[in-house]
């Protein structure tokens, strides 16, 4: 015959664990609530800081093309620029980038800066990009001459 005791033992064992099983039940199930609302929640945030970050270049653009429109404001006439053209031009007119640059009523820095597409150049020196670019070799030296002679 087997021990009371023992017997009481398991019993109050066994009793114990189902109490607390049915006590953490809940916790659990609320656990798991918590997590599918928190990973909907860092989804939402992700969509929206997707949102933001194209709303933000998208109002960077036209901020930038309504500042190029004020600077621009009598050219009724927007310019494109590709650095590979510069490049072509300037070789082109057979100059250095010093020499084109002087041309321009730029830097050296500017023109290497713009063939190489680190920086863009502004509104009004497109108008002068735009400006050399009708002319030929000997137009162009005489421009440089005169520019360099004054």
């Amino acid at each position: 015959m087997p021990n009371i005791a023992v017997v009481l033992k398991e019993e109050i064992a066994r009793l114990a664990r189902k109490e607390v099983r049915a006590q953490t039940q809940e916790f659990k199930k609320a656990s798991a609530q918590y997590r599918t609302h928190i990973a909907a929640l860092r989804k939402r945030i992700e969509t929206l800081e997707r949102q933001v970050k194209r709303a933000s270049k998208s109002i960077g653009r036209g901020a930038a093309a309504a500042a190029a429109g004020e600077e621009a404001s009598d050219e009724s006439t927007s310019r494109r620029f590709s650095p590979t053209r510069l490049a072509a031009q300037r070789q082109k007119l057979g100059l250095s980038a010093a020499d084109f640059a002087t041309l321009l009523g730029v830097s050296g820095q500017s023109v290497y800066k713009w063939e190489h597409g680190e920086s863009r150049p502004r509104a009004r020196q497109l108008e002068a990009i735009a400006a050399v670019r009708g002319i030929g070799k000997r137009e162009a030296a005489a421009r440089l001459a005169k520019l360099q002679g004054s």
